[in-house]
């Protein structure tokens, strides 16, 4: 059985950015240009209710500075997981390699993460996250699901518990209200892909 929680939405920024600001390039370079499409993406989030789950596509974009990745990423990812957050998940794909380091640090210093698909199709967890986050969070990737009598299996010992429980804080894992299974974000927009 299928059990798709909640309904993802896929964002392309290379589309948003030529509409937003009547741009030919597919270039994130200033902070004005960052701020404008991470707007049109709230705008366009905020027409999704309660709780969602978005893909960001980054795939056609092919610059892309610090300035837009703190602008773009790390704002939308901040919003979500801070105190009173909204219940937006992010997975962010087509990080490739000039995205990929802007990315890491604008997350990393203040403290965030994202899930990211990169150029060769893996998923993996970008900016700052714990070595035990980091060891759950792949095996719940690996995975793709986890249902309550799994997890001790799973993920022995009260550390990948408590990394579990934080990765469903932090936006970075999914956890139904309904079931209370725990999703990997990846598996839940697979089919948008």
């Amino acid at each position: 059985m299928s059990e798709r929680p909640v309904d993802p939405i896929a964002i392309d920024v290379s589309d948003l950015l030529q509409k937003t600001v009547a741009s030919l390039h597919s270039h994130l370079v200033t902070r004005p240009t960052g701020r404008a499409v991470r707007m049109a993406i709230e705008a366009r989030l905020g027409e999704t209710g309660e709780m969602s789950l978005s893909l960001i596509d980054l795939s056609e974009v092919t610059v892309l500075d610090f300035s837009c990745a703190d602008e773009v990423v790390a704002k939308l990812v901040q919003r979500s997981q801070g105190p009173g957050g909204s219940g937006t998940f992010f997975v962010f794909r087509g990080v490739r390699e000039p995205h990929r380091d802007q990315i890491e640090v604008v997350l990393s210093r203040q403290g965030l993460a994202a899930v990211a698909q990169t150029d060769e199709g893996r998923f993996e967890l970008l900016g700052a996250t714990t070595p035990a986050e980091a060891a759950t969070w792949r095996v719940l990737e690996d995975r793709g699901l986890l249902a309550g009598e799994d997890v001790t299996e799973a993920l022995p010992g009260r550390d990948g518990r408590d990394a579990l429980e934080r990765l469903v804080h932090r936006h970075l894992a999914f956890q139904s209200p309904i079931t209370g299974r725990w999703h990997a974000l990846s598996r839940l927009v697979s089919h948008l892909l």
